[in-house]
C-alpha cells in the first residue's frame, strides 16, 4: 500500500497550520474519516452506518471499538459524532460509580446523541444492569426508595447511540457485548501509515520534518498513533533546542536514542520485560502475576502496554503454561537460548506445526 506524504495540498491542514498552533491533543486528532489515516477497511464500513443512520434521520445502531490502546478508539468516537451532526458526551467505566450516576446522564442525552464511554469493560455490575433496558428500548428502570417504600420508575429516553471503547474485549459480558449491532476491531498500523500521521502531526505542530525523519520515528512507534503522536513531541523539543533548520533522521535518531526508544520501537520497560523473563526464568515459561511482580508492575500494564506488540514482533510467546522468550527475542537480546528453553520451543513450535 502506498501512502503519499505530501501535505502541501491539504486545504484542511493548510487552514489548521494558518490558525497557529491548537492544544496539543486537538491538534494531533483527526476530525472526520476523511482525515483519519489506517483503519481502513474499519472506516468504509464505518462511513457506511453514518450515511445509513443520517439518511433513515434516526440513531445509528450501538458501537463496540476494540483492541490494544493508542489506535484511536476515542478520535472514532467523536468523528462519529460529527459525522452524524449529533452531540456527542464523553465518560469512561470507572466514574460512573452508581446507577443514579449513569442516569444523569442519560437522561440529558438529546435524540441520537452520541454517548462515548472509554474503559466499558469497568463498569459497575449493578450500573451494566441499569444500561441493557436503556440500550434495548430506550428505557429507564429506577427504583426509588429502599425496603417497604420502595417502588419502580421507568422513564422513557431518547434514542442514543452508544460508543463504547475497550482494551479488553474479553472481560465485557456476554449480555453486554450482544448489544453492540457493530463491534469494531482496530488493529497495529503499518510504518507507511504512521509516517503519514507523523508528517501531518509535524506539520501541525509547525516543525519541518524531513520524509526521512518522519519514516524513522514511525518505525519506532510500535505501530501505535498515540505513540507516534508523544514521539514527535518529544523530537520537536529537540529541534527546538537545536539550531538546525529541519528535523531530519539524524536528529530523530539522537533524540530517540536519549529517550531509550531503540530501532524496533522498543524502550526500557520492554527490554526489561525481555530480560527478566530470559536471564531470570530461563526464557520461560513463567506466568504473568510472577512477573507483575518479579518487575513491580501491575498486570494490566503488562498485558495491555508491554505484551500486545512483543508477540505481534514474535519476540515473545504466550503460551498456557506462561510466558517465553521466543528465538527471535533471544536473537534481539543478543544472548543464546539456555538448552530448556531450546526445547520447550521447538516443541511449541511442532505443537503450532500439528495445530
Amino acid at each position: 500500500m502506498s501512502v503519499n506524504l505530501n501535505t502541501a495540498n491539504n486545504p484542511q491542514l493548510e487552514k489548521q497550520t494558518q490558525k497557529g498552533e491548537r492544544p496539543i491533543e486537538g491538534a494531533l486528532r483527526p476530525e472526520t474519516l476523511s482525515e483519519f489515516i489506517g483503519q481502513k477497511p474499519l472506516c468504509e464500513n464505518l462511513s457506511v452506518f453514518i450515511k445509513a443512520a443520517r439518511a433513515r434521520g434516526g440513531a445509528m445502531d450501538h458501537v463496540l471499538f476494540f483492541g490494544p490502546p493508542g489506535l484511536g478508539k476515542t478520535t472514532l468516537a467523536q468523528i462519529v459524532a460529527k459525522e452524524l451532526g449529533v452531540g456527542f458526551r464523553a465518560t469512561s467505566g470507572p466514574v460512573i460509580a452508581r446507577s443514579g450516576d449513569l442516569a444523569a446522564i442519560l437522561t440529558n442525552l438529546q435524540p441520537n446523541d452520541v454517548l462515548f464511554i472509554d474503559e466499558i469493560h469497568r463498569l459497575n455490575p449493578a450500573v451494566e444492569e441499569i444500561l441493557y433496558p436503556a440500550m434495548e428500548d430506550h428505557k429507564l428502570d429506577l427504583i426509588i426508595g429502599e425496603g417497604p417504600a420502595a417502588r419502580s420508575v421507568q422513564i422513557d429516553l431518547p434514542p442514543f447511540t452508544l460508543v463504547g471503547a475497550t482494551t479488553r474485549s474479553g472481560l465485557l459480558t456476554n449480555p453486554l457485548r450482544d448489544r453492540f449491532g457493530i463491534p469494531m476491531r482496530l488493529e497495529f498500523y503499518a510504518a507507511e501509515e504512521l509516517a503519514f500521521i507523523v508528517e501531518r502531526s509535524a506539520r501541525l505542530l509547525n516543525m519541518p520534518l524531513t520524509r526521512r525523519g518522519a519514516v524513522e520515528i514511525a518505525r519506532r512507534s510500535r505501530g501505535t498513533p498515540r505513540i507516534a503522536g508523544r514521539l514527535t513531541r518529544r523530537v520537536r523539543d529537540f529541534f527546538d533546542a537545536s539550531e538546525l533548520k529541519e528535523a531530519n533522521a539524524s536528529l530523530v535518531d539522537q533524540a530517540l536514542s536519549r529517550l531509550d526508544v531503540d530501532g524496533a520501537g522498543l524502550d526500557t520497560m520492554d527490554r526489561r520485560y525481555m530480560r527478566c523473563i530470559a536471564e531470570n526464568y530461563g526464557g520461560g515459561p513463567v506466568g504473568v502475576e510472577t512477573l507483575a511482580a518479579a518487575l513491580s508492575e501491575q498486570r494490566d500494564m503488562i498485558e495491555d502496554v508491554i505484551e500486545p506488540y512483543l508477540m505481534q514482533q514474535g519476540l515473545v510467546q504466550r503460551t498456557p503454561r506462561g510466558r517465553m522468550v521466543s528465538a527471535k527475542g533471544f536473537q534481539y537480546l543478543g544472548i543464546s537460548a539456555p538448552e530448556k528453553a531450546s526445547e520447550q520451543l521447538d516443541l511449541l513450535s511442532e505443537q503450532n506445526d500439528k495445530a
